[in-house]
């Protein structure tokens, strides 16, 4: 069957060829652990149960995960391989199951958690390049979006990440994310339970971008909803050659972007400190250990 399930729409049958996201029609995983890298209330206090996807269907030029986003290494698995993951994650103290970059495995995603019935929330970890028919068919299934919302100029998109369409798009598709599942609803120790999280990542000088991202969701979605703003660029692949992604973010940058969601009113919003801006905080993708625990992150509401 040919895959449009992402805005791509390339048409290829990926049982026998690959399309824009550089993977074949079976899961392949590059890491599955326990994070605690991720905003507090996803990972709480025992760790996010991320599974890391291999291959991407937007390929930003800056993209930290390179090595499996771009370079597409990771493992084949099959569903009933990828559930025992879930497992084997869950039994370690995971408070949800975080599916991250799984837009091009979203059809086969569908028919994996019909099937498991996760005890934990599930969450889907996305770059916000989705087709809202696709995010319409995992309703009942995704307990938490994670969304990012990148850009809002098409010239920017499409240079960062050959997306002309980026906001277009991934607006749409955070709105459906927001119809389906509202804003995040915490459990009694501060894991959320349910709700949409909306990211942005400030890039260097590209402070505009931001700008216009918070106003767009001070006025078509809340001010109450919960945003994570991070400061954690760190020039990787070919963005190390292109000003002005050749550099980390100014503190003068990410100040600006802070007090101007503050400015508009957004009452649960995620900053971090400057300091989250370095390679340490990149997973490693061996597939070694399936389980382990990371350092916490230095990550601040």
């Amino acid at each position: 069957m040919s895959c449009n399930q992402c805005p791509r729409k390339c048409n290829i049958d990926r049982s026998v060829s690959t399309g824009y996201c550089g993977v074949g029609e079976n899961f392949r995983v590059a890491r599955a652990a326990l994070h605690f890298w991720e905003e507090p209330c996803i990972s709480g206090e025992n760790g996010s149960g991320t599974v890391f996807f291999s291959g991407c269907n937007l390929k930003c030029i800056y993209c930290q995960n390179e090595k499996i986003s771009h370079s597409v290494n990771g493992k084949d698995i099959t569903d009933k391989e990828l559930m025992n993951l879930f497992d084997k994650l869950i039994s370690s103290g995971a408070h949800n199951i975080n599916l991250v970059t799984p837009t091009h495995y979203a059809s086969r995603l569908i028919k994996v958690l019909k099937e498991y019935k996760s005890p934990v929330p599930v969450v889907y970890n996305t770059s916000g390049y989705e087709n809202t028919a696709t995010i319409k068919m995992l309703e009942g299934l995704v307990d938490i979006y994670l969304t990012d919302l990148k850009y809002y100029d098409s010239a920017r998109s499409m240079k960062y990440s050959g997306a002309e369409n980026y906001f277009e798009v991934a607006s749409n598709a955070v709105l459906e994310m927001f119809a389906q599942t509202g804003n995040i609803t915490l459990d009694n120790n501060g894991v959320a339970e349910k709700g949409t999280l909306i990211r942005h990542l400030v890039l260097p000088g590209n402070v505009s971008q931001s700008i216009k991202i918070l106003d767009w969701i001070s006025e078509n979605i809340s001010n109450d909803i919960y945003i994570s703003i991070m400061s954690q660029y760190v020039p990787c692949g070919i963005a190390k050659t292109i000003k002005p992604l050749d550099r980390k973010i100014t503190s003068r940058e990410y100040k600006i972007v802070k007090e101007y969601a503050l400015k508009l009113g957004f009452k649960n919003c995620y900053f971090q400190n400057k300091s989250s801006g370095d390679e340490m905080y990149i997973p490693d993708f061996d597939m070694k250990n399936t389980c382990e625990t990371e350092d916490a992150c230095d990550l601040n509401i």
